[in-house]
């Protein structure tokens, strides 16, 4: 798991932190944890309830989601400095739009989408931070999946292996 002071030094590599102060710091780190992954271990499944939302600070995370006549896709593959799980801090969303799985052994920092959420609106500073940095990281996001959808579409007759 880890306590507040191994937590924040870890928070302070990834690029999402660099900009808050160490107070600020400190507040995400008091809601945090590290988990460690082992490679095929499931992260969270397309359709599964919000929860969690994870910053890799080493390996690989694949996002995947399944696309009607082709099957399980793979979308994204997440490495450091990523975060994994971004629609648990959006406002409306539900349930899980895709999946996770390690692909390499994997440590991330995860935080409680309802913790972050709650923290983001008490500072309200950290919390236009957090957004500006996560609708950036959305809009990349989008970009790559539109890329990969539209190879998917140009060839309607195979259907990708996207397990490797």
């Amino acid at each position: 798991m880890g306590t507040v002071d191994e937590i924040r030094p870890q928070l302070q590599k990834i690029p999402w932190f660099r900009e808050l102060t160490p107070e600020q710091v400190k507040k995400i780190a008091a809601i945090a944890f590290v988990h460690h992954f082992k490679v095929g271990e499931i992260f969270f499944r397309e359709g599964d309830p919000q929860g969690n939302v994870y910053f890799v600070i080493e390996g690989r995370v694949a996002l995947d989601m399944f696309i009607p006549h082709h099957g399980k896709v793979r979308f994204y593959t997440a490495e450091e400095g990523d975060v994994v799980g971004w629609s648990s801090v959006t406002p409306s969303i539900r349930q899980r739009t895709a999946g996770a799985v390690a692909v390499m052994d994997t440590a991330a920092i995860g935080m409680d989408a309802a913790k972050l959420n709650r923290l983001c609106e008490e500072d309200r500073d950290l919390g236009f931070i957090f957004m500006r940095r996560l609708a950036n990281d959305i809009a990349s996001r989008l970009l790559v999946t539109r890329l990969q959808l539209m190879d998917i579409f140009a060839k309607p007759e195979e259907k990708l292996d996207n397990e490797g």
